[in-house]
């Protein structure tokens, strides 16, 4: 029977191996395509080789669609290599050398990876923008030259190769994908430069940034910026309603941000880099925006607040310099408009800790009616910490539910993508956002659910020592009151014998093709 159950379990792999690939998506097959080409380079140096790659197709499907148009107008006075005529579509001017399909004309020459760089050298030199962004790695002795020819081919010999409208999108798609699968791969040190996109669609969610100033002052690689312009298309908003402004303190990762802004085409002109960080040097010092968002480094001890004792941002308190937490907070704040909101990830420590002063630094917050809701996250999210993490929402001069604060409490949402990594579905991002805009709106729909979430009033947060820990306010799930023993055991009963009559015929069928074999 071992034996008959053995090819039993192959026969479904095979078949469910055979389903997969069918219906896989296009990202999806072509990271396990170029991850096989990696060979014995390591993850974080090999994703700006591929994602260099991606960017190139991407500028030059954007640069040919207006060339050929420019070529069919040459009798009008056209000229399709004249750099201000891209200039005016916002487009990247991309010269001779650099072009892909020259380049893949090259793809099986030794020298290949000397071509690259130099495309990309000289695509820096037409295009300001792009200066000090783009890698310059493929000549490395580390990466083969006929890899690095068959990453140029599995790249444009793929659906990307389709000069169409919809190949920017396709391209920042697979961009977008090809991020979080480094992440993952590089595991705690992906965390640095990558939020999961899943934290990220709840915050813009929850923010609707649908037109304004959007802030992240510790960008990584833009997904909060990605995500909101993403937001405002499938809304039917304007994508030119919405400015920019970003500040990121590791050049890699900057770099990685201007490109993945840029394959969207959304204006990264306010995405500023220095080794200062927002703290010390704060590339936005005067500017006020509608809306924070941000993925700040948790707990970060060595963020220089002995420098910065008397900082004017310190509206609610000094913060201790062994815990940038409650730094990051008035950070946000005083960048805030009038009316701005913000949103932002912090570790699950900030909502208790009295340390240094932070518990009364979290009274001022809350008695100035500033925290408007708190989310409790589920673990392992994160791919760069164990560390229980939460989400903040802040609101200057609130007009609507003054003096509570929504908690919600979404620990036990999410499903795990592997063993040491967790995702929130698309209905766990719906049901939290729409709980906070029912509130938050005053909205006949809002209740309080048992275990899920509760709106509750300043007064009863002070009483338990301005802790704002949701399962304090919460409470307990209601236990299901119409359990019907007979009926479930009938039905489990049923399934039970469907699964015996079906292991039956099965069976059958692997002795029927057995006999089929000739030895």
């Amino acid at each position: 029977m071992n034996f008959y159950l053995y090819f039993w379990h192959k026969y479904i792999q095979n078949m469910a191996k055979s389903k997969e690939q069918t219906e896989e998506p296009l990202e999806k097959q072509l990271w396990k395509a170029a991850d096989k080409l990696r060979k014995n380079i390591d993850a974080a140096e090999y994703k700006h080789v591929v994602l260099g790659l991606i960017f190139l197709k991407y500028i030059s499907v954007s640069f040919e669609k207006l060339y050929d148009e420019l070529v069919k107008l040459k009798d009008e006075g056209a000229d399709p290599e004249d750099k201000e005529e891209y200039k005016a579509e916002n487009i990247f001017f991309v010269p001779a050398i650099a072009r892909w399909n020259y380049l893949v004309a090259q793809a099986k020459n030794p020298l290949i990876g000397k071509y690259i760089d130099d495309a990309m050298d000289v695509i820096e030199r037409e295009n300001p923008s792009l200066k000090g962004v783009l890698p310059k790695v493929f000549s490395r002795p580390n990466l083969d030259p006929t890899s690095l020819g068959e990453l140029i081919d599995l790249i444009g010999n793929s659906t990307l190769s389709n000069v169409s409208t919809g190949s920017a999108d396709l391209l920042g798609h697979v961009f977008e994908y090809f991020l979080g699968e480094f992440a993952l791969a590089e595991g705690k040190k992906g965390g640095q430069f990558y939020t999961p996109r899943s934290v990220v669609e709840l915050l813009v969610n929850m923010l609707e940034p649908y037109k304004g100033r959007v802030l992240d002052p510790c960008c990584g690689s833009g997904g909060m910026f990605v995500q909101s312009e993403k937001f405002v298309k499938e809304h039917q908003g304007r994508i030119d309603n919405i400015s920019i402004y970003g500040q990121e303190s590791n050049q890699t990762t900057w770099r990685l941000c201007k490109m993945n802004l840029a394959i969207r085409g959304i204006d990264a002109s306010n995405v500023k880099w220095n080794t200062e960080g927002s703290f010390l040097n704060d590339a936005h010092q005067e500017v006020k925006v509608d809306y924070v968002m941000a993925n700040p480094p948790f707990n970060d001890s060595d963020w220089s607040g002995d420098l910065l004792r008397n900082d004017k941002r310190w509206l609610y308190g000094v913060p201790p310099t062994g815990n940038a937490n409650f730094a990051w907070i008035q950070h946000f704040i005083y960048h805030l408009a009038p009316s701005g909101q913000a949103g932002f990830v912090l570790a699950k420590g900030s909502l208790t800790s009295k340390t240094g002063g932070e518990g009364d630094i979290r009274k001022e917050l809350i008695d100035k009616g500033l925290i408007a809701c708190i989310v409790n996250l589920p673990a392992k999210l994160f791919l760069n910490t164990q560390i229980p993490a939460c989400l903040w929402f802040v609101t200057r001069n609130r007009t609507c539910q003054s003096g509570k604060i929504l908690f919600i409490d979404a620990r036990n949402k999410g499903r795990l993508i592997n063993r040491r990594t967790r995702e929130l579905t698309s209905e766990d991002i719906k049901e939290i956002a729409e709980t906070y805009h029912h509130w938050r709106d005053e909205s006949t729909d809002y209740q309080d659910v048992p275990g899920f979430c509760a709106s509750v009033p300043i007064s009863r947060v002070a009483e338990l020592d301005y802790v704002l820990t949701p399962g304090r306010y919460v409470g307990l799930p209601e236990e299901e009151d119409d359990f019907n023993f007979a009926e479930r055991f009938t039905a489990l009963k049923a399934e039970f014998e469907a699964q015996l009559k079906e292991e039956e015929r099965l069976n059958k069928l692997i002795l029927e093709n057995f006999e089929k074999i000739k030895i």
